[in-house]
């Protein structure tokens, strides 16, 4: 039970409270050297900003006034907490497990104490081991106040994260069925008309044109659940290959597609000639060409998707690869625009027939960027052409120093909403 406030040592709180606020730099500086030392981030992103570095000197204040100040709770009321919560939040966003975020505040606790440890040996400060026990009692308990509401909020962002997964899972569930089916379907149907003795060849050749798109289609919603697999687990393959290397692969594999639709891909001479992850890169490339194949516009006479990229500057050793895919398809409704990464949205579903799809290959360009600490966007330039865009971080000095330009912000910071800016944009 803790001590009444009227037979609490205030001195001594005093004293202590004194010496964690002379501290608190210190420990925020040992704090992070210990996190730095445990998990896969570098310093910088351990707490990525003035802000959240500038959390835990106010959470060594918070243990400070509850220590000297025995009236006081650590409540939602307090600073304490939300700052705590801030925490949390910013850990559930770094991809930590709990174990992790336990572990990160038993080492501030750690600290904390071994910051104190020194005060009861030291001359001039008065008090008796019962009084050393009350203050102690004090702080550990404002730190283990910390670590639930750390805790408690990250586990509630997990538990949202777990319940938006749950739900998406059964609608895959249903599309994928319903998909398979679709197309496991029309494929035999032709398979047993294909081989009828009244058949002309000309609706053979159609019956067999039917059964290989179909058949493309499967392989291509297999492809994109495979990687989506990857994607969610985390696991990446490392081959690098220089990007026109990449781009040409990912073509090759959407050659008779185009034919087929009487599409001209082409490749831009201006490519950048810097290495990349093979798979993401044909993965995101192959995802916004098929897109950009399907749904090409039939009334024009030229139909045509153009690949494009090149590389900008965004610090002074660091820079952006922005790869482009450009098509003057059809388009898309400004009303969809803001949906068109989500995951099974289809902006021409209702509207376009004979273009089948999963919803999912937008969606696995976005996650595939972002696992690689890059982006996905859309641009609506006024031409009426479209552009489906994505970047990859270029570390290597050669790159950065290659990109001619800083890349203009602005850009890539308009809401899904705006249709009035040259050109649109939708970000993710």
């Amino acid at each position: 039970m803790e001590a009444a406030p009227s037979e609490y040592p205030t001195q001594l709180a005093a004293v202590l409270a004194g010496r964690l606020r002379a501290a608190k730099r210190d420990i925020v500086a040992r704090w992070l050297e210990r996190i730095h030392a445990r998990v896969s981030l570098s310093a910088t992103e351990v707490f990525p900003s003035e802000s959240l570095l500038n959390h835990v000197p106010l959470l060594i204040e918070g243990i400070a006034t509850y220590v000297e100040s025995p009236g006081t709770e650590l409540d939602s009321e307090d600073p304490v907490g939300p700052k705590a919560m801030e925490l949390g939040a910013l850990r559930h966003e770094q991809g930590f497990d709990a174990y992790e975020i336990l572990k990160e505040l038993e080492i501030l606790g750690g600290i904390v104490f071994s910051s104190l440890a020194d005060v009861a040996d030291e001359e001039g400060v008065d008090g008796h081991r019962r009084d050393f026990l009350i203050c102690w009692q004090r702080v550990a308990h404002a730190i283990e106040m910390i670590r639930q509401a750390t805790m408690t909020h990250f586990l509630r962002l997990s538990s949202a994260v777990v319940k938006d997964r749950e739900d998406r899972l059964r609608r895959f569930n249903r599309m994928v069925a319903h998909e398979l089916k679709n197309r496991v379907g029309a494929i035999r149907g032709a398979a047993h008309l294909i081989g009828e003795e009244w058949l002309s060849k000309e609706e053979g050749r159609r019956f067999y044109r039917m059964i290989l798109e179909n058949s493309e289609e499967l392989n291509r919603l297999l492809a994109n659940l495979e990687s989506l697999s990857r994607i969610e687990t985390d696991s990446r393959r490392n081959r690098n290959v220089l990007l026109p290397q990449a781009a040409a692969e990912a073509v090759r594999q959407l050659r008779d597609m185009a034919q087929a639709n009487g599409i001209e891909v082409e490749i831009s001479e201006n490519l950048p000639s810097v290495e990349v992850d093979a798979a993401a890169v044909e993965l995101c490339l192959a995802n916004y060409v098929s897109n950009a194949i399907k749904y090409s516009d039939p009334a024009k006479p030229q139909r045509w998707v153009k690949i494009d990229g090149r590389l900008e500057a965004s610090g002074s050793h660091t820079g952006e690869l922005v790869v482009c895919v450009r098509d003057n398809g059809l388009g898309i409704p400004p009303e969809s625009r803001g949906l068109l990464f989500d995951r099974f949205y289809r902006a021409h579903a209702d509207t376009v027939t004979g273009a089948e799809g999963s919803g999912l290959g937008l969606n696995i360009v976005r996650e595939t960027a972002t696992s690689l600490s890059g982006r996905a966007w859309a641009e609506f330039p006024e031409s009426g052409e479209t552009v489906f865009a994505f970047c990859l971080p270029s570390r290597r000095t050669e790159d950065a120093a290659s990109a001619g330009t800083k890349r203009p912000d602005a850009q890539h910071t308009n809401e899904a909403s705006s249709t009035e800016t040259t050109p649109a944009v939708v970000t993710t």
